[in-house]
């Protein structure tokens, strides 16, 4: 056991050995958000293996253009200087990571670590590497089996060529048609079913002017769980004026389920038909909300535009998936596309036929997954005759094709995650401190876009591999480690981790947009009728009691 145990520490590559450690050691640094350290372990972990890869692929590269290798004493030495180099190095790097931690919690207003658990994080990233390594081992092996096979009937070279690529191809089919497809289907079980689930509490409405009562058109039961907790938990217009001080109205809520009808298309007509029911018509601001990839429509959102609006509102709404945002991003993004450009076409198309002195004022909002589809639902062209009033958006998914070219093009010396785009008269950016000018003039339409520097939903992007980021310049946003540094490959995989978890900080951080912020969009772009500076700040101070600080 000894010697077997001996020989496969034997089989490994000194200088693959050498990468790993050093990518080990650039997992440790800061990334977006703070990480417990199972999480921190794993990455660590997937980091020792692409590493070890990497000093493969290049040892590899080296020795395929047969440039010359060090031999006899002159490599005992280097070995010897580069071991350690690569240990101070990981030391040092260990050392410092609860230091690095306490950086980013420390602007998140979180509770300082004592450690970061750096022998359990060690633990743990070894596991996982070795049975990393041993998938990618195990991979080499079927190329070259496959390829001694053929080395019989062709060249060797074909061979080796045809063989890896087989063993490519092999992989990618287990991994992307048998694992991935196993995953998401369990996945998509799983949360089907957590749709499916109502808290005891959430009762049917008795109301028939409510969305999901015996008079609906909307079934109660179709709804699905996020579907239901917005149409019951939101303010009511006795809680409304406690806060205002002024007579208000009962918000309009509407919401249609997957489970409503079967296609975005009839799931936007039934909603159109609701909406009309229930007088949203009828109000002086109508919003066209798309949810995130659960369903889940942002309680800092909706609560707050009512609570300006002293209820004169209405707020529809459709649901396109129950699986969380980030996977369903990865899976398949065009379904919130599709439903808001659903929902929205046939609102608008009715809402345009109506007297202009005598509609609401046509908004649209969607936060992270709801935001990318969002920013598209309303094509220009369409709405270049009878324009709408705005929309907030906020926690832009890095795929947003719209949000992305705003970005890149934005005015000179104002940076990534507080860009300022051409003369601010149609778009707007804000963060956790309002920077919304209220003296500055507005176009024919005001929109928003809501944004935190920490937010990795934003900023992830694939490319982190190879380019240092915009946001990562030298004036980065004030929720950001100064301690954070681009690593290629390990900076991409720090924010990968991050996306899971982007809601697992305070509000007011990460992918957890505070009702702030809302409140300083929503007061820009809707521009309340006798809406005060005093008001503004005992409705802030009223959320603000109502947050729980996370651990």
């Amino acid at each position: 056991m000894k010697q077997r145990l001996a020989n496969y520490w034997d089989s490994f590559s000194f200088v693959g050995l050498i990468v790993a450690t050093l990518f080990f050691a650039a997992s440790l640094t800061p990334s977006l958000l703070p990480r417990n350290y199972w999480v921190q372990g794993i990455l660590s972990g997937f980091s020792l293996a692409i590493g070890y890869g990497v000093g493969i692929a290049v040892l590899t590269l080296y020795r395929f253009f047969e440039l010359r290798e060090p031999t006899g004493k002159t490599q005992r030495i280097a070995k010897r200087v580069t071991v350690a180099l690569v240990a101070v190095v990981s030391v040092a790097f260990v050392w410092r990571m609860t230091f690095w931690q306490n950086s980013i919690r420390e602007r998140m207003e979180m509770p300082r670590l004592e450690t970061a658990y750096p022998y359990r994080v060690a633990l743990i990233a070894v596991v996982c590497a070795v049975i990393l390594i041993a998938g990618g081992r195990m991979f080499v092996r079927c190329g070259h089996f496959i390829s001694a096979k053929l080395q019989r009937v062709m060249p060797r070279r074909m061979a080796q060529g045809i063989g890896f690529t087989t063993a490519v191809l092999l992989v990618l089919f287990l991994t992307n048609d048998v694992i991935a497809v196993g995953l998401l289907r369990s996945a998509d079980a799983f949360f089907l079913n957590m749709d499916q689930l109502v808290d005891d509490d959430t009762g049917k409405p008795t109301d028939p002017m409510l969305t999901g009562s015996d008079s609906s058109l909307v079934t109660w039961e179709t709804i699905g769980r996020q579907g239901k907790g917005f149409l019951s938990d939101g303010p009511t217009k006795a809680e409304i004026a406690a806060v205002t001080g002024a007579e208000a109205k009962q918000p309009i809520r509407v919401y249609v389920g997957m489970r409503s009808r079967p296609t975005a298309q009839e799931r936007a007509e039934l909603a159109l038909r609701e909406l009309k029911r229930v007088g949203g018509f009828e109000r002086s601001v109508l919003v066209v909300a798309t949810p995130t990839g659960t369903g889940w429509l942002d309680p800092s959102a909706v609560d707050t535009l009512e609570y300006l609006h002293g209820g004169d509102s209405a707020i529809v709404s459709t649901q396109y998936s129950y699986l969380p945002s980030w996977i369903t991003i990865l899976v398949d993004p065009r379904r919130s596309i599709e439903s808001a450009e659903a929902l929205f076409e046939v609102i608008y198309g009715y809402w345009k036929t109506l007297p202009k002195d005598a509609r609401p004022k046509l908004y649209l909002h969607g936060l992270s997954l709801g935001s990318l589809g969002s920013e598209v639902s309303a094509d220009l062209f369409t709405i270049f005759e009878d324009p709408i009033d705005g929309a907030v958006w906020s926690g832009p998914p890095f795929p947003s094709q719209n949000w992305k070219l705003i970005v890149r093009n934005r005015n000179e010396g104002t940076p990534a995650w507080l860009p300022e785009f051409r003369d601010s008269r149609i778009l707007r950016f804000t963060s956790q401190r309002n920077a919304l000018d209220p003296d500055a003039p507005w176009g024919p339409m005001r929109c928003v876009y809501v944004q935190y520097a920490s937010d990795p939903m934003v900023w992830f992007s694939p490319d982190l591999a190879w380019n240092r980021p915009d946001w990562l310049g030298d004036r980065r946003g004030p929720d950001v480690s100064p301690h954070l540094r681009w690593y290629p490959l390990v900076t991409l995989l720090q924010v990968a981790f991050d996306l899971p978890v982007a809601t697992a900080v305070p509000l007011g951080y990460g992918h957890n947009y505070s009702p702030s912020s809302y409140i300083d969009a929503w007061i820009a772009v809707t521009d309340p009728k006798g809406w005060t500076a005093d008001q503004t700040e005992t409705l802030k101070a009223m959320f603000k009691s109502r947050e729980t600080p996370k651990p």
